[in-house]
């Protein structure tokens, strides 16, 4: 089979590589540069491309490095400010493998193979002659969450080679094979931001707007904020007040005020009600009767292990409403309600968490 392959760099599309090519398949190697010319969003990419570089080096195959600055930044960048200066908590993961690397990625190149493969931790099932978008093996590395906006389209188009594969076991293959990156930390932080400070980032572009920090038990001001766009829903770092733990759980964008509420267990951080607009169904519409008001579900509302049993209820159009049968932290407005079937085994899509100020 003709694969194209995105390298990160990392050592999983590192690991892919190697699986695919002991496969036999005819690959071509890959790596997205993002950044605008003034190396904003593009710290790490030289040491990125020298692996990458090594790699192809090593299994002597073809690699290209495909630049989609433009489209990066008119896309995901630009949505993700938009998103934060509303008040609102963006997900530029989610948009850019929707847009960048299985979205302008595969019409500048991708198209050209029979499949495109990827280092996520994520499957491919097939099930009655369709295509479903499969959990990992590994729980606590799966990436399901961040590919639940793709299109059906765009996920007949992909291999996940890491699928069945647990990170311990990941790591141990690219250690007995001595690949370059085999110690290369995982990376952090958002997409392909790299190194650089969100905060800083944010600041640069928005600038700094102080405002009051609230208890919202008391309505006593307890400090001042540089602006309500570098704080999001369920923080609890980086608020600089005493006598904590304190938890961001309201956002007035209008008046520029933070709320928060004090300690771990306080009611105001939790919620089990989470509405859902602009729902996305990757392989098709879970609710299979026009009459049909509910459907048992599991779900996310961020990136961890965790899953939550549900009810998601369908309240006409495109509007939704998850039903959650324990408490939700740090339901943030903006996010997304990620929608998985009862068995935890298939990512059926995702909605925007909606609810007014955030």
């Amino acid at each position: 089979m003709k694969i194209a392959l995105l390298l990160s760099g990392g050592v999983d599309s590192a690991v892919a590589l190697h699986l695919l090519h002991e496969q036999g398949h005819d690959l071509h190697l890959f790596y997205i540069r993002i950044g605008m010319d003034n190396g904003e969003g593009d710290c790490s990419a030289e040491e990125d491309i020298e692996m990458c570089t090594l790699l192809a080096r090593r299994y002597n195959l073809p690699f290209e490095v495909i630049s989609l600055h433009e489209e990066y930044w008119d896309n995901v960048m630009q949505y993700s400010l938009d998103t934060v200066k509303a008040g609102l908590t963006p997900h530029p993961d989610m948009m850019c493998n929707k847009i960048i690397k299985f979205g302008y990625f595969e019409q500048r190149r991708g198209h050209e193979f029979d499949k495109t493969a990827t280092g996520h931790y994520a499957r491919v099932i097939e099930k009655d002659g369709k295509y479903w978008l499969g959990t990992a093996t590994d729980p606590v590395k799966d990436q399901t969450d961040f590919l639940a906006q793709i299109s059906y389209e765009q996920l007949s188009h992909i291999l996940f080679p890491l699928g069945d594969l647990p990170k311990a076991e990941v790591r141990s293959i690219a250690q007995k094979l001595a690949l370059p990156n085999a110690g290369r930390k995982d990376s952090q932080g958002i997409c392909f931001l790299g190194k650089i400070n969100y905060n800083d980032f944010i600041r640069r572009h928005l600038g700094e707007s102080p405002g009051d920090i609230i208890d919202i038990a008391t309505g006593r001001v307890l400090g001042r904020h540089r602006g309500y766009w570098f704080h999001t829903i369920g923080q609890r770092k980086g608020l600089g007040l005493s006598g904590g733990p304190w938890f961001v759980v309201r956002k007035d964008v209008k008046h520029n005020v933070i709320y928060v509420s004090h300690g771990y267990d306080t009611p105001l951080q939790y919620g089990r009600t989470i509405n859902l607009d602009e729902m996305h169904w990757i392989t098709e519409n879970p609710f299979t009767e026009a009459t049909q008001a509910s459907i048992p579900v599991t779900f996310k509302n961020r990136h961890n292990p965790e899953f939550h049993k549900g009810e998601l209820v369908h309240n006409g159009d495109n509007r939704y409403t998850l039903k959650s049968e324990d408490d939700i932290q740090g339901i943030a407005p903006g996010q997304f309600g990620i929608i998985y079937s009862p068995d935890r085994a298939i990512c059926l899509g995702s909605g925007v968490i909606t609810g007014g100020e955030e």
